[in-house]
Parts: structure tokens; C-alpha cells; sequence
């Protein structure tokens, strides 16, 4: 059945005022109504139709949530063209690419890389384009996302981030050699480049472990001289199952950094449970800040012990 013939689009536009000088919350009332009328062939027909006409930007991220329940590849071109619009919001486009990753469609993977990698491009279009790449799952995105982590002359260390994690999604063995090489690279404390750093070791946490270099990266991270980077390794290490992890993270209790300290306990503590809380309150070697650390632990599991009886 032609359902241009059947449904009066016209009278539809009108009926709901896409095209008025209506508040979104009316318009939203009157395209709940359709529902009540209308299939979900005749929706997303509907919906995409209205898309082409209007030019509100609220009433097209409204429209673009509505194409989004359904997900039909006929309204996947209609938002790759709003992405691609300039003229369109930075944060209408930034949702645009955000909803394209729910289609899981590969075709689309050409644009999300065609936005990611214009520099003059708003950051947040980019960050969004990054994600859903990661989430739409092509390994064609992997090179030019390797390419973009390490393109030293990227502005946005958060597009290098994003990058980083979405490369964390797709799970490309390709992506463990440049990511432990940035990680190996020395920078100042002081730099942004530390994010990046943190980002990349929460990625290469979800590699597989056998690899060595992701183990000896992880390691040698210990030493940063970046906090942050240094807790993030002790949480990537618990989680490695690598037997070598224990030793190396019980010597960051020695570490200048009571956070470091704090976090390096917490990570022996779920690793082997109370032996390492009792070994800190009985060693005198160990600081009085941890030991206050053990014995509140310690307190808290004797608690939530008494609740559950």
C-alpha cells in the first residue's frame, strides 16, 4: 500500500503545527496523539516527513528522539544530513550522532569519521561522532581512530580521549601498540595530556591481559608522576588476575600520595579481603593514615555484617 496516497501529510503538518509558532510541549502532545492513530510504518513515515520541513531546532531533536524509538534505516539518512548541516545546532548534530549509533548501521561510519576528523569542527559534534563509533562497532574506524589519539597536534585532548575509549569499545588488537606508546611517552604533571593517560589505561584494562606490554605500560604507570594516573593503574591492575598484580600494588602503600595510599588499600582489600586490613593494624612499618584507613574498613564491614543478620 502507497501511504503517501493514504495519509493526508498536509493536514497532518497542520494538525500538529510543526511548521507554527507552537511550545515544544504542545507540539510533543499533539505528536502523542498520532500514536493513537496511526501504525509505526505510518509514524516513522510521518516523523521523517516532518524532519524534511522543519527547521525549529528543539522540534528536531524532539523529532529525532521520536525516529529514534523505532529506528528504521529510512529515517538513518535524514539524520546523517542533520548532522551534517552547519547550519543545524551544536547540540541538535551532537544528539544526531549520539542516536545514529542505536541503528548500529555501518553506513554510517563514513560520516561519523568525516565529522570526527574536521578540526574546525565544534568539539562536542566531534566527542559525540567518537562514541558512536565506538558503538557502532566497524574495525574501518579503528585506523583513523589510532590516528586521531595520536595526532599530537589535536587541540581537544578530550577528542583524543574519546577516541581512546571508543577504540577501548571496538576491542582492536591494532589499538594496543599506539595506545601503550602514549602511555610510555613522558609529559609534565602539569599537562592536559595526563587525561588522556588515565583515559588510555581504563582502555587498555579491557584488553586482554596475556599481552605483556599492556601489563609492563600498566606497571610502569605506577611511577607516574600524575596521582590520577597512578591510581588508575592500581584499579586496572586488580582487575588483570595477573599474580605478579599484588606485589607491585602493595608497594604503592608506600607512595608520597594519601590518595594513592587509600586507593592502593581498597585494591589489595578486594583482591584478598580482611588478611591485608589486620596485616596493616599489626605491622608498625605501616603509617598511621592507613592504619586509621584499615580500622574504618574494617568498622564498615562489621556493620553492614551486623545489618544482614
Amino acid at each position: 500500500m502507497n501511504k503517501k496516497k493514504v495519509l493526508d501529510l498536509n493536514a497532518i503538518v497542520t494538525e500538529c503545527g510543526v511548521l507554527d509558532d507552537i511550545g515544544l510541549d504542545v507540539l510533543a502532545k499533539n505528536l502523542d496523539r498520532l500514536e493513537n492513530h496511526h501504525s509505526e510504518d505510518e509514524l516513522v513515515f510521518i516523523y521523517n516527513h516532518f524532519i524534511t520541513l522543519c527547521r525549529n531546532q528543539d522540534f528536531l531533536m524532539y523529532l529525532v528522539r521520536c525516529v529514534d524509538k523505532y529506528r528504521e534505516k529510512s529515517s538513518l539518512a535524514l539524520i546523517l544530513e542533520l548532522l551534517l548541516d552547519s547550519n543545524n545546532s551544536t547540540n541538535l548534530r551532537s544528539m544526531c550522532a549520539k542516536v545514529i549509533a542505536n541503528f548500529k548501521d555501518t553506513s554510517a561510519v563514513t560520516t561519523l569519521l568525516y565529522c570526527l576528523n574536521d578540526k574546525h569542527e565544534h568539539y562536542k559534534v566531534r566527542l559525540a561522532c567518537a562514541d558512536s563509533l565506538g558503538k557502532v562497532g566497524d574495525k574501518y574506524a579503528v585506523a583513523p581512530l589510532i590516528n586521531i589519539v595520536q595526532d599530537e597536534e589535536e587541540k581537544s585532548v578530550y577528542v583524543r580521549e574519546s577516541a581512546a575509549v571508543a577504540l577501548g569499545m571496538l576491542g582492536d588488537l591494532r589499538a594496543i601498540d599506539p595506545l601503550v606508546s602514549i602511555l610510555e611517552s613522558k609529559k609534565g604533571f602539569l599537562d592536559k595530556f595526563t587525561f588522556l593517560k588515565e583515559r588510555i589505561i581504563e582502555v587498555l584494562g579491557k584488553f586482554d591481559f596475556s599481552s605483556e606490554r599492556i601489563f609492563k605500560a600498566l606497571a610502569h604507570s605506577l611511577t607516574d608522576e600524575s596521582a590520577c594516573v597512578r591510581i588508575n593503574a592500581i584499579e586496572a591492575l586488580m582487575d588483570s588476575n595477573d599474580n605478579r598484580a599484588y606485589d607491585l600494588i602493595k608497594e604503592m602503600l608506600d607512595d608520597l600520595d594519601e590518595e594513592v595510599k587509600k586507593n592502593a588499600l581498597i585494591a589489595l582489600y578486594n583482591m584478598v579481603g580482611r588478611e591485608i586490613l589486620d596485616e596493616i593494624l599489626e605491622d608498625k612499618k605501616y603509617c598511621n593514615f592507613l592504619k586509621d584507613e584499615a580500622k574504618n574498613m574494617i568498622d564498615e564491614y562489621e556493620e553492614e555484617m551486623l545489618a544482614n543478620e
